[in-house]
């Protein structure tokens, strides 16, 4: 185990302060206008603390961030004891369509920032990273267009007003509007800063559906201030535990799924769905059995059995009672013994 692995390994997470950034994802990129156009990335971060804003950065910044920290943990500098393993930021492009170039960055970007938040902790609080990361006065006065990227998949949408004798606006889950919003089709909910929606579903975690003047359709969370919230049992999310192995680091995510706890998957489904949030195709399925050891799964039979497994354990509502271990594909050291 490297240095940097075993220091993050026995770190003590919890002794973080709850802004620290543990997640963030490119929701869009933005043509801003100066002396010439660029590219900004419109980017979702997620605190330890539970907190979510988005920020604004240029390549170059990435860029200048990447020379600090190699600067600084780089394993070139023999005068710090605290050096590691950089993650590598996609290099530079100076020839090509500006939105294009930006559009052909994001995964790697994403690769890149989740891998630079799974540093050690002492990278986590270096004070380049930490104002990189944080959401500047500049960030918070920005007025988000599509966050294309954060879009549920296409669903149908039903036709509700709130109108009639028995519909109490009061009693009713709503929100504010923050920013001006223009969908992107007829699913999606058109609505000016300051317009009342009043809230029929929740899509997912990032999207909601509502309705206004008579029009119903899906927008993101992020446009609007909850003034009511849904009653606890309307929220159709649930969630998947998933523990993402690299080397000899396992980090947590939770995904969040609308489908019900008791709902078995397909395998295909299920690779197809993990591949997506962890952004890579070369990934092995995997539960952990009664002792302890990681069980590769091949097919939907493994799957029925994962779940057969899981039938008598300690469950939390709205999570699943079975979780998934995300390994290499090509990693069989995480087992006891090679398939």
């Amino acid at each position: 185990m490297s240095q940097a692995q075993q220091l993050r390994a026995e770190s003590d997470f919890e002794q973080l302060p709850d802004d620290i950034p543990i997640s963030a994802n490119i929701a869009d990129i933005e043509e801003k206008r100066g002396f010439t156009s660029h590219f900004v990335f419109v980017i979702e971060v997620k605190t330890k603390g539970g907190a979510k804003y988005l920020i604004y950065r240029r390549y170059r910044q990435f860029y200048a961030l990447q020379t600090k920290l190699e600067e600084r943990f780089g394993p070139e500098n023999k005068n710090n004891p605290f050096t590691c393993s950089l993650p590598v930021l996609p290099a530079k492009v100076y020839v090509g369509v500006k939105q294009e170039i930006a559009e052909a960055r994001i995964p790697a970007l994403n690769a890149y920032m989740k891998n630079l938040l799974s540093l050690p902790v002492w990278v986590l609080m270096d004070e380049d990273l930490r104002i990189f990361f944080y959401q500047s006065p500049y960030d918070s006065e920005q007025i988000p267009q599509a966050l294309r990227r954060l879009r549920p998949r296409t669903r149908k949408v039903k036709s509700v007003s709130p109108q009639g004798p028995s519909f109490d606006s009061l009693a009713a889950p709503r929100a504010e509007a923050l920013f001006d919003f223009t969908g992107n089709s007829k699913l999606e909910l058109s609505f000016k800063a300051g317009d009342v929606i009043f809230l029929l579903s929740r899509i997912n975690k990032d999207w909601l559906e509502g309705t206004v003047r008579g029009t119903t359709g899906i927008f993101p969370l992020s446009f609007v201030k909850i003034l009511k919230e849904f009653p606890e049992e309307d929220d159709s999310t649930n969630w998947l535990r998933c523990y993402y192995y690299e080397d000899t680091i396992s980090t947590i995510k939770d995904i969040a799924v609308e489908e019900d706890l008791s709902s078995t998957p397909m395998f295909k489904d299920l690779l197809e769905l993990m591949r997506k949030e962890f952004q890579r195709e070369d990934i092995a399925l995997n539960y952990r059995d009664s002792e302890g050891d990681l069980v590769r799964l091949l097919s939907d039979e493994d799957i029925r059995l994962m779940l057969k497994k899981a039938q008598g354990l300690p469950s939390q509502k709205r999570l699943f009672p079975w979780k998934l271990h995300i390994t290499q594909k090509d990693n069989y050291k995480v087992y006891n013994t090679v398939p």
